[in-house]
């Protein structure tokens, strides 16, 4: 059973764009993706493996594929914000959290 934590208001993410958050020790990016169907939230590590850097919050979100993605602000990998896969290198990804809105709140479990 997965325990929530509070991480911000859910008017502080606006539609896609990212924002960092400490989660458990952990930076973490929280999307808000509008696409097309309505708004989803993702929520990814930080911690770009190619740069050895907390940037993907600042990423930039989009859809290949048909698959919505965030790429890395430094070297432009995609990673997919439902698995954390990396579209280039399928032998890297990154930790996903689980992320929900709970009344004005948005919050993470592991």
């Amino acid at each position: 059973m997965s325990s929530w934590t509070d991480i911000c208001h859910s008017d502080e993410i606006l539609p896609n764009m990212g924002r960092c958050a400490l989660y458990e020790g952990e930076q973490v990016a929280i999307f808000k993706v509008d696409h097309g169907e309505g708004e989803s939230l993702f929520a990814v590590s930080n911690f770009c493996p190619f740069s050895q850097a907390n940037t993907l919050s600042r990423g930039i979100v989009g859809c290949l594929s048909e698959v919505l993605v965030v790429a890395s602000p430094l070297y432009k990998q995609h990673f997919e914000l439902s698995t954390g896969k990396c579209i280039e290198d399928n032998s890297v990804s990154i930790k996903t959290y689980k992320v929900r809105v709970d009344g004005e709140f948005i919050q993470l479990a592991a």
